[in-house]
Formats: C-alpha cells, sequence, structure tokens
C-alpha cells in the first residue's frame, strides 16, 4: 500500500515540479496567437475552454491502455509501479507536452509535418506512414475491447455484431462533424465517469487495505521475468506512448493560449498515470497473487479483470459504473484515433475538410480497413499495436530533441528518454516472434549499437539544422492546414 500511495504523490509532485521545469525549457509565449485563431475553420480549428480541452486531451489519450497496459504489466510485480511513475513524469508528459506545444507553433500540425521539418523530408513519408498504422491498429482495438466488455455487461443480450455496429457508428460521426459538436459536448459528462470510476476503485483500495504488493528487493518483480524490454511496451499508455503524438496535435489546434499547455499536455498524461497506477494496484492485489492474475488474464483477458475488480470493489451498482466508465476509454479514444487520420491524411495531401464530402473520401477507406481487422485475434493486434505504438514515441521524442536542440535549450529532457525508449523498442522488436526472434543477449546488445548509432545521427543532424538557422516557429513548407 505505502508504494502504491508513495508513487500516486510522486506524480503529484512531478507536475508541479518537472512540469514546471519542462515548460521553463520551452518556453511560453502567451502573446502568441494559437492556431485555433489564426487558422478557425470551425471544424477542426475551434477555440474551446482550458477545462473542456483538458478532459478531452485526457480521453483522447487515455484508451484502453492505462487499464489493460498496467493489468497486463502487473505480472512483473511492484517494478511496474517504478516504470509508471518515473515514465509518465520523465519521458510520458514531456513526449505529450512537447509534441503538443510544437504542433501550436507550428499551426497545429501532426507528426508526419513536424518529422518531416525537424529530422528531414524523408522522415515526413516514413512517419506519415507509420502514423496512419498505429492509428488503424489503435481504432480497431478500440473497437473490440469496449465491445468485450459491453458485451460481457449486456450478458449476452446484444450481439458482438451489433455492439462493434453501434460503436462504428459513433466513431464515423465522431470523425466527420466538428470538433464541438460531438466530441466537445459530450466528452466532460465522459470524463467525469472516467474520473468517478477510477477514483472509486482507488479509493475502495485504500479504504479495504487491499494486499498491494510493496516494492522490496525480495519482491521487486515475481518469478524473475524478463523486465527490459517487455514491460516498456506492455505498459505504454499510463508511463508512455506515440499514440498521444497523434493526438495532441488535435487539441493544440483548439487551445486558447500557449500557457495553458502545461495543464492540458504535461498535466493529462500526469492524470494518466495515476489511473494506470490505480488499475496496476488492483490487478495485483485482488486475485491471490501473480498465479491468479495469470489464469483470469490466460481465460478471460484483461477485460475479465476489470468486471471482476470493479463488482469487488465498488459492488454491483458501483462497478457497473466503473465497468461503464472503463468503456469510454477506449471509445474515447477510438473516435479522436479515426479523426486524426483523416486530419493526417488531410494535411499529407492537401485536401481542405471545410466540406463534409471531404471528409467522407478520407474516412470510409479507413472504417472499411478497421472493420476488417476486426476479424483478427486482439492479443495479436496489441503486440503490433505496443511496437508501432512505442515507435511513434520514440520517434515525438527525437523530434522534440531536435526543436530543442535547434533553439539552444535544454535538448537532454527529450534525448535521454528518446535514447531508453530508442533502445527498449529496438531490443523488443530483434526478439519478438512478429520481429526477428532473435535471443534477449542478441536483442539487448543489437539495441545499444542502434541506439549509439542513432544518438551519433542525432546531433551530427542536430548541429547541421542549428547552423543552418532552421525556423522552429513559422509555417512548414507545403503546409496548408486549412484552404
Amino acid at each position: 500500500m505505502y508504494t502504491f500511495l508513495a508513487g500516486i504523490a510522486l506524480l503529484i509532485v512531478g507536475y508541479f515540479t518537472y512540469g514546471k521545469f519542462v515548460e521553463k525549457v520551452f518556453g511560453v509565449n502567451e502573446g502568441r496567437n494559437t492556431p485555433a485563431y489564426t487558422h478557425k475553420d470551425d471544424v477542426d480549428y475551434v477555440p474551446m475552454s482550458t477545462a473542456k480541452n483538458s478532459l478531452i486531451q485526457l480521453l483522447n489519450i487515455a484508451g484502453v491502455g492505462p487499464i489493460f497496459g498496467p493489468i497486463m504489466g502487473a505480472l512483473y510485480g511492484p517494478v511496474a509501479f517504478i516504470w509508471i511513475v518515473l515514465g509518465a513524469i520523465f519521458a510520458g508528459a514531456v513526449h505529450d507536452y512537447l509534441t503538443g506545444m510544437i504542433s501550436i507553433r507550428n499551426r497545429g500540425a501532426h507528426l508526419p509535418e513536424l518529422a518531416g521539418k525537424f529530422l528531414g523530408k524523408i522522415m515526413k513519408h516514413i512517419v506519415n506512414a507509420f502514423a496512419i498504422l498505429l492509428l488503424l491498429l489503435v481504432g480497431t482495438v478500440f473497437v473490440t475491447a469496449p465491445a468485450d466488455l459491453l458485451y460481457t455487461l449486456l450478458d449476452g443480450k446484444a450481439t458482438m455484431g451489433i455492439i462493434i455496429a453501434a460503436i462504428f457508428i459513433y466513431y464515423i460521426l465522431a470523425t466527420l462533424l466538428p470538433i464541438d459538436k460531438i466530441i466537445g459536448r459530450f466528452y466532460p459528462i465522459f470524463g467525469a465517469l472516467l474520473l468517478i470510476s477510477a477514483v472509486g476503485v482507488g479509493a475502495m483500495l485504500v479504504i479495504t487495505g487491499a494486499p498491494i504488493p510493496e516494492l522490496s528487493l525480495t519482491n521487486f518483480h515475481p518469478d524473475n521475468a524478463t523486465i527490459f524490454p517487455l514491460l516498456f511496451l506492455t505498459i505504454s499508455c499510463g508511463a508512455l506512448s506515440g499514440f498521444h503524438a497523434t493526438q495532441t496535435p488535435i487539441i493544440s489546434r483548439t487551445t486558447q493560449n500557449e500557457n495553458q499547455g502545461r495543464k492540458i499536455f504535461y498535466g493529462m498524461m500526469i492524470a494518466e498515470g495515476i489511473i494506470a497506477m490505480i488499475w496496476a494496484a488492483a490487478a495485483m492485489s485482488l486475485f491471490d497473487g501473480y498465479n491468479g492474475l495469470n489464469d483470469i488474464l490466460a481465460n478471460g483477458g484483461p477485460a475479465a479483470i476489470v468486471s471482476e475488480a470493479s463488482t469487488a470493489m465498488l459492488g454491483a451498482i458501483g462497478g457497473t459504473l466503473a465497468v461503464l466508465g472503463v468503456i469510454i476509454l477506449p471509445i474515447t479514444s477510438g473516435d479522436t484515433a479515426f479523426r486524426s487520420a483523416r486530419m493526417i491524411i488531410a494535411d499529407y495531401f492537401n485536401f481542405s475538410q471545410k466540406k463534409i464530402t471531404s471528409r467522407l473520401w478520407i474516412a470510409v477507406p479507413l472504417f472499411v480497413i478497421s472493420f476488417a481487422l476486426t476479424k483478427v485475434d486482439f492479443t495479436i493486434l496489441w503486440r503490433y499495436f505496443s511496437w508501432a505504438n512505442q515507435s511513434t514515441a520514440v520517434i515525438a521524442l527525437w523530434v522534440g530533441a531536435m526543436y530543442l536542440y535547434i533553439a539552444k535549450k535544454n535538448y537532454w529532457i527529450a534525448v535521454i528518454p528518446g535514447m531508453f525508449m530508442t533502445a527498449a523498442t529496438t531490443s523488443y522488436i530483434l526478439n519478438a516472434q512478429i520481429g526477428f526472434s532473435q535471443s534477449l543477449t542478441v536483442s539487448n546488445i543489437g539495441a545499444l549499437i542502434v541506439t549509439a548509432a542513432i544518438t551519433v545521427i542525432f546531433f551530427n543532424a542536430a548541429k547541421k539544422a542549428r547552423a543552418n538557422n532552421i525556423p522552429l516557429d513559422e509555417d512548414i513548407s507545403n503546409y496548408s492546414g486549412v484552404a
């Protein structure tokens, strides 16, 4: 229990200390007009309040990741708490803040455009394809995951086909309509339900004195499970997630002032870390140890853990509300995943999005592909999602590092987590069956070599970019945003 409470306290302290430090390093300009005003189109560029933007940002980034990921990560034991806390403060929140603020400074550009500007034109095309793949995987995962939860909640009274169809209909509307019509109106309500469910489960863990394992040398992680690199890809949302780099530009187009960035981008990542801590603790404490947790995961997956933990902690009615809160999480990330994919494709091909027919030409093929992917096994999708997700985070961190280097600011706040995640992601793909199936030793050595090479390439490129005076905050070449 002490480890759990200390972790949450550190996350809160991290927001007020390291978050303030990161904001100071970046350098907020309160007098600079944001894209919400300079490119206002009443579709994607719409000024909205800090409270509304914060709730939307939280729901955008907090899919099933900060719940399903920590639940599966709980198998590694209390060491999962360390990654959630340190990852959220020093990597995830930095990643989200830099991505959001750099996007604000560049007309609300998405990651492919930012990568093209700061890492080279070739990277723009690579990251564009990569981001679309990630968003399709996210959108599909966030159809099947809430569908499973709803099916269980309704006790099989509605078929999976009907549930999936209903979710897709909502996604289509949220993707096509102006952001303030559905997302801006309903997310505050959804956000309240999400926070109530998370706080409810967390409070009951404390009140009932749940046997949450403490971090110690003898209980660092059970069965000597291999931590690196698997833990750092299993728990992504809640610690560090590249998916967030695809979502923050949505809110960079609705942010009213740069001084709101720390609350919206850094703060909501800290909030997601707290949610991750709660569900990791619940998974570790409620199922007769790691063997019991493993058995339930093997038979019912993370959704079964959510259902059983919510009912055990909050009773039938409270448990149902908690499950509804968890269902909302992936749905309110799935819709913005497809919305973000539409915006990225529109930016790439310079398609105006003012007319709904223009949005349809892009959105319909995305939904057709996603529907086909729902036929693929969830665990397989999650493996590819984990790798694609953290690879995107690596790219976003190097973009942030390049921006800060050119600006002659403290680039180490992005370089250090960028190097670490480059190594973890490279080791994973070298070792995993979906990758090159090499031994862990070979994979780790290869990861170190790749990370060293990328770091050298980065600094060489950064020195040239600084010497060439690449503009940091001007309009991106060949980027129109809106017609």
